[in-house]
C-alpha cells in the first residue's frame, strides 16, 4: 500500500521531524510512505484568511492523485479507535485501493473543497492540535494500524 500524505507547511520543530522520522523508518515495511508539503499562507484579516485557505486547497488539489482513498483530517469528522482506523485500510487494500492520500491543514484547516473530495473525514479529537503536531500522531497511529493488522505486538 502507499501512504500519501499531503500537509500544509514544513516540519519546523526537530523533535517532530525526528518523531516523524522515526515512525517512517518503522512503516516502511508495511507500506511506502510518501509526504507531500504544500506551502503554508500567511494569516491575516478574516477575508485575507478566506483567500488563505482557498490557496491552500488548490496546491492541496494539485497534489491529489486519481484513484487515492482520500482521507481529510477535520476535527468535525469521525472519530475511529485504533482498531477501527486498521480495520478501515484493510478494507481499502480489500477493495482494490492501493494508496490512501491523508490530507492535514494549516492553521486555518482545510477549505470545504479539500474536505468534499474525502472519503473519510477523520478527526483525532473535538481538540485542535498544532497541525505539525497532527503529522506525528498520524504517522504513529498508521503504524499502529499495520502492527494491527499483522497481530503482531505493540497495541494493547
Amino acid at each position: 500500500m502507499i501512504i500519501r500524505l499531503i500537509a500544509v507547511g514544513r516540519l519546523r520543530e526537530r523533535y517532530l521531524s525526528d518523531g516523524f522520522s522515526d515512525y517512517a523508518r518503522r512503516i516502511s515495511p508495511y507500506a511506502r510512505l510518501e509526504v507531500v508539503e504544500v506551502p503554508e499562507s500567511a494569516l491575516g484579516s478574516s477575508r485575507q484568511e478566506a483567500l488563505a485557505m482557498e490557496k491552500e486547497a488548490r496546491s492541496i488539489l494539485s497534489q491529489m492523485r486519481p484513484g487515492c482513498a482520500v482521507v481529510s483530517l477535520d476535527r468535525e469528522g469521525r472519530s475511529l479507535d485504533s482498531i477501527q482506523l486498521a480495520e478501515w485500510l484493510r478494507d481499502q487494500m480489500l477493495g482494490g485501493i492501493s494508496a490512501v492520500e491523508f490530507i492535514i491543514g494549516g492553521p486555518l484547516g482545510l477549505h470545504p473543497l479539500v474536505l468534499e473530495r474525502s472519503s473519510l473525514r477523520l478527526s483525532f479529537s473535538k481538540m485542535t492540535f498544532p497541525h505539525q503536531l497532527m503529522r506525528l500522531i498520524l504517522i504513529e497511529q498508521l503504524y499502529r494500524a499495520f502492527r494491527i493488522l499483522r497481530n503482531e505486538p505493540y497495541h494493547r
